[in-house]
């Protein structure tokens, strides 16, 4: 391996495993390829039977899909985790306190730590939010923060997700399957639970209910309906947590509360896990033409009579413009340096940037503020001369619209292949839950994994698959 080399989190340079790896390294050797074949396409039957799949729009062959799912775990030592942890915390701490700050006194924009255009022009900043207090102070009830590996202990931060996090049911599932055809490998390896996230979920939202809940909370869970593209994700987690399903038409405002159809008549609910757009939530207050909200739940919230999770507005966060100020956001609100690095990103709206930006396309990943699932996004390296060109003329189009950044050598984690393990990029998607209470984070998350040979594109949209993460206790 040479020095340019991606870190290879298995792999030491000389070729020895890794610590947090040996165990599996040794159970992988005695094993025989035909049987981990055969447990492969087992896998994948597992999850075309349970029926997890996607949605994918957009596409000649949109429709619903598979993800792949490889065998073999990722695996995390505990030391690292403690560290990832920590930052992990520190992180979402300071995301909630800036939500805070920017609805109501803007201390941070007064303090001239963040210009104010970066607000008052920003097409996910909710004015109706302005004074709003949320139930418990909580704007970011679920989050997922996308982590990338460099190093031996090198992690960046991608980028944020504070608005509707979605993959959390990809993990448990995984686990789950892990746990069914490989019970040998977790007597061999002491991996930490994930198998309590849905539990934990559900009290975390209780413990969000607004004041004029009366006994133990009603939690529901808000769908789009079967065509959103993560409508597996939101049935499984209501299941899960034992709580209703709904969509906007079995809910209506009832004496100042939001009420669900039920057999026996409406019932109140205290606590909406929304897994719609802010656009789409209220036809009287957003988007007139929307279907899939309730007309005046944005009312009956700012007027304390439920909990939506997450909080309308909390888009904001999730904007990557935003994301480059995040070292100062983190050491403005926690009065600490950041333990988690940023990506380095040059904005597209200053005219410096923009002219490095245009003088490096070849070597930078380009996206757009507001973009997800690895749309609108051009990797320079890997990008046809044709799709430069054509990204060109967007920046220059539109240079608020994006930012920029180094491309990355992401880790790699092992996949199995029918020649054996190979080496594949990863990133990580840790789950987050925020309480009054406190903040709990699952241990692992959402390793997805580009399939592709020397492809970074690890979105499953895009192509990717995942893996079952896994933390190691201490020993």
């Amino acid at each position: 391996m040479d020095d340019t080399s991606p870190f290879d989190e298995m792999l030491r340079p000389d070729g020895s495993v890794r610590d947090a790896y040996r165990a599996f390294e040794a159970w992988f050797s005695s094993e025989r390829p035909g049987d981990l074949r055969a447990k492969a396409r087992e896998a994948e039957a597992v999850f075309r039977l349970t029926g997890i799949t996607f949605n994918v729009y957009g596409q000649a062959e949109a429709g619903e899909r598979l993800i792949p799912f490889d065998i073999v775990p990722r695996i995390i030592a505990a030391r690292e985790w403690t560290r990832l942890s920590k930052g992990i915390e520190q992180r979402v701490r300071a995301l909630n306190a800036f939500l805070h700050d920017i609805y109501h006194r803007q201390e941070i924009v007064r303090a001239g730590r963040l210009p104010v255009g970066m607000i008052a022009r920003n097409d996910a900043y909710l004015s109706g939010m302005i004074g709003v207090e949320p139930p418990g102070g909580i704007y970011t009830h679920i989050v997922g923060i996308d982590l990338v590996r460099t190093g031996p202990d090198q992690f960046y931060v991608l980028e944020d997700n504070a608005r509707c996090p979605s993959g959390v049911s990809y993990m448990l599932e995984n686990r789950e399957t892990m746990l069914h055809m490989f019970p040998e490998l977790f007597s061999a390896n002491r991996v930490q639970r994930v198998s309590r996230y849905p539990e934990t979920l559900h009290a975390s939202l209780a413990a969000c209910a607004p004041r004029m809940c009366e006994g133990d909370p009603t939690v529901a869970v808000l769908t789009p309906g079967i065509h959103n593209s993560a409508y597996y994700e939101h049935s499984f987690l209501a299941d899960q947590m034992g709580v209703e399903l709904v969509e906007g038409h079995d809910l209506r405002v009832v004496d100042g509360r939001i009420a669900m159809r039920t057999t026996q008549g409406y019932r109140a609910i205290d606590v909406l896990y929304r897994r719609v757009d802010d656009d789409f939530l209220d036809p009287l207050n957003f988007r007139p033409d929307s279907q899939l909200g309730v007309p005046g739940i944005f009312d009956v919230y700012r007027a304390g009579g439920i909990t939506i999770a997450n909080a309308p507005g909390t888009g904001v966060s999730d904007d990557k413009a935003i994301y480059s100020y995040m070292p100062e956001i983190v050491e403005f609100y926690t009065g600490e340096k950041p333990l988690l690095e940023n990506v380095p990103t040059w904005r597209c709206s200053d005219p410096d940037s923009l002219a490095h930006v245009l003088d490096n396309l070849e070597e930078l990943v380009v996206k757009e503020v507001h973009g997800s699932g690895g749309y609108g996004m051009l990797i320079g390296p890997t990008a046809s001369k044709k799709d430069i060109r054509e990204f060109r003329r967007k920046l220059e189009a539109r240079p608020g619209n994006y930012i920029a950044q180094p491309t990355l050598a992401l880790s790699t984690t092992p996949i199995f292949t029918r020649a054996g393990l190979a080496p594949r990029h990863v990133d990580l998607r840790p789950f987050v839950l925020v309480n009054p209470n406190g903040i709990e984070i699952t241990p692992g998350g959402l390793t997805r994994v580009a399939l592709k040979k020397g492809s970074l594109v690890v979105n499953s949209s895009q192509g990717g698959g995942t893996k079952d993460t896994w933390v190691l206790e201490d020993e």
